[in-house]
């Protein structure tokens, strides 16, 4: 996992929001607590292009099984799970928003502790 990750304050308000709604579990909402303490807020034109945000097309890897997904991460009322859009505030969106390629990210998952790696990350507009 990156030392800080990185969010537009767009992002980083909305995850804020999220957290204030009680939309997550305890152990989810320390993760992301101690994250945004340390994140680094840029704007959506300073975000480096391998880091994971809302409107891009990430691929991981768990990494226990090494099979590979792809996810499309879209604004909360454009999620359609069965189009492949999924809420940049699903589970997989908040264990890897503000990562960039090349972390591991140790995330409590409804089914268990996951390790997922980022491969990939293609921003859209």
């Amino acid at each position: 996992m990156s030392e800080n990750i990185v969010l537009t304050t767009g992002v980083y308000d909305l995850i804020k929001d999220h957290l204030r709604r009680k939309r997550t579990t305890q152990q989810e909402e320390q993760i992301l607590l101690d994250q945004l303490k340390v994140a680094k807020q840029v704007l959506r034109k300073d975000l480096p292009d391998d880091v994971v945000t809302v409107n891009c097309e990430v691929k991981v890897k768990d990494v226990s099984t090494n099979e590979e997904q792809k996810y499309l991460f879209v604004q909360t009322d454009r999620a359609k799970i069965k189009k492949g859009k999924y809420s940049i505030l699903s589970p997989i969106g908040l264990a890897i928003v503000g990562n960039k390629v090349g972390d591991i990210i140790t995330w409590p998952f409804e089914d268990g502790d996951k390790k997922i790696e980022i491969l990939g990350v293609e921003h859209y507009n």
